[in-house]
């Protein structure tokens, strides 16, 4: 959010925070969803840098076009490992998902 967005909020008496901060996570749980969002995030990167479809995704991991829009959006039912098992079966390097897990957030 930019310096004036967040100066007029705070105006208005808006507070503003990161989710962390709203949910009343601890560090360890606020890394955790970041870390989750980072692969999801990779994973429609790797989707759109090949220029495959969810469905087209689906097929090639054996599972349903909803399930890779789930994942997309690291839906609740979606596991991190999950996502490294799908980002390595579209071919993802091991060293390609380290770097998106070791990425600061």
């Amino acid at each position: 959010m930019d310096k004036t967005k967040k100066e007029r909020l705070a105006a208005a008496g808006w507070r503003a925070g990161d989710a962390g901060e709203f949910l009343d996570l601890s560090t360890e749980e606020a890394a955790f969803v970041e870390l989750k969002l980072a692969l999801a995030d990779y994973l429609r990167e790797v989707r759109s840098r090949n220029g495959w479809t969810q469905a087209q995704v689906a097929r090639r991991l054996g599972s349903s076009q909803s399930r890779v829009a789930k994942m997309e959006a690291a839906d609740a039912s979606v596991s991190i490992d999950l996502l490294v098992k799908a980002l390595l079966g579209l071919g993802a390097s091991r060293t390609e998902v380290g770097n998106v897990i070791a990425k600061p957030a």
